[in-house]
């Protein structure tokens, strides 16, 4: 387990890179893509507009965390040290007045792993289950990112520590105190205010995105402006849903697994990449391939091509995948 002395400087780096990737994502979905010679009409310009594939690329993110795993056992090995020797150990989430009761705490701790680990031998398969729900929940937010502002987005994904509690009182029977019921719904106000600046004061796109051509059109469903920033607010708020379900899992699993945390990552990216990778190719054969998915979400070998062919697109994918894993 990390020090408590790192667990500051981890959740500073965890909000740090999280900005990152917004950003970034943001960034790419301004990337023309098509018809963005200086003799072409700037209002038939077309822009990367690929959540499945952006979906995909996160979990070859996490997958790079086998990387680590690989250089932390070179290292271990180098200093002679014994792997994986304590295993995981669950931080502490009882508040604790004083230091006496750091040992009782620590004991505490311990006694989550005394029986049989469950991520364990074929088990480990049941990652596969918070992978599906980051699909959804990544995907709908990537979606909803091409509709709103990368600010608006953020403050929206908000609503997630109220799915969160919720499903832990009832799934995992915690005990949230009254200041804490409170401090959600001041969330939920706020995320409804960020919704409503956002109808009122839509993203602004570039000059060149007005009129993009009739292949595109199934993107937006010609929406005006403020009806784009609603769609995409309620995307990006009922993701939440599906990434509050993965955080309980992982929590389930976690409290009864002695599996690093990282291998965990890993994993998750593994099956991740693998439902994601099935599903783009089952799409694309019954919806992408068509005249009517041309273009689309689902049209992974125009997605691919955007992709290779863009530097800034290229450039940002690796750069998005740093930061994810």
């Amino acid at each position: 387990m990390a020090s408590r002395s790192l667990i500051p400087f981890l959740v500073a780096m965890m909000l740090l890179t999280g900005v990152c990737n917004t950003l970034l994502t943001k960034y790419q979905d301004n990337q023309c893509v098509r018809n963005c010679g200086p003799d072409d009409n700037p209002r038939k310009r077309a822009f990367f507009n690929q959540p499945v594939l952006q979906t995909a690329q996160m979990f070859i993110g996490e997958m790079g965390c086998w990387l680590v795993v690989g250089l932390m056992a070179l290292w271990r090995r180098f200093k002679g040290s014994a792997p994986e020797d304590r295993g995981y150990q669950a931080v502490d989430t009882e508040e604790n007045g004083d230091a006496e009761a750091a040992p009782q705490a620590d004991d505490r701790t311990k006694l989550l792993h005394t029986g049989p680990s469950i991520l364990r031998g074929y088990r480990v398969a049941l990652l596969a289950l918070p992978a599906i729900c980051d699909i959804c929940g990544t995907t709908l937010m990537n979606a909803g990112l091409l509709m709103v502002a990368a600010s608006i987005y953020q403050m929206t994904r908000g609503a997630l520590v109220l799915f969160v509690g919720l499903f832990s009182v009832v799934f995992l029977k915690r005990h949230l105190h009254l200041f804490q019921w409170l401090s959600l719904v001041g969330v939920v106000l706020g995320v409804a205010v960020v919704g409503l600046a956002g109808a009122i004061w839509p993203d602004e796109k570039p000059e060149n995105s007005i009129g993009q051509p009739e292949e595109d059109s199934a993107t937006d469903g010609g929406l005006s402006d403020a009806a784009r920033a609603i769609v995409g607010v309620l995307l990006i708020a009922g993701a939440q849903i599906f990434t509050a379900t993965q955080f309980v899992l992982e929590e389930y699993l976690l409290e009864r697994s002695t599996i690093d945390p990282i291998r965990v990552v890993g994993w998750e990216g593994i099956f991740g990449f693998s439902v994601t990778l099935l599903a783009m190719l089952v799409l694309h054969a019954t919806i992408g391939s068509t005249e009517a998915g041309k273009y689309g979400y689902f049209d992974i070998v125009e997605g691919w091509r955007q992709m290779t062919e863009n530097k800034q697109v290229l450039i940002s994918s690796f750069l998005i995948m740093i930061s994810i894993g």
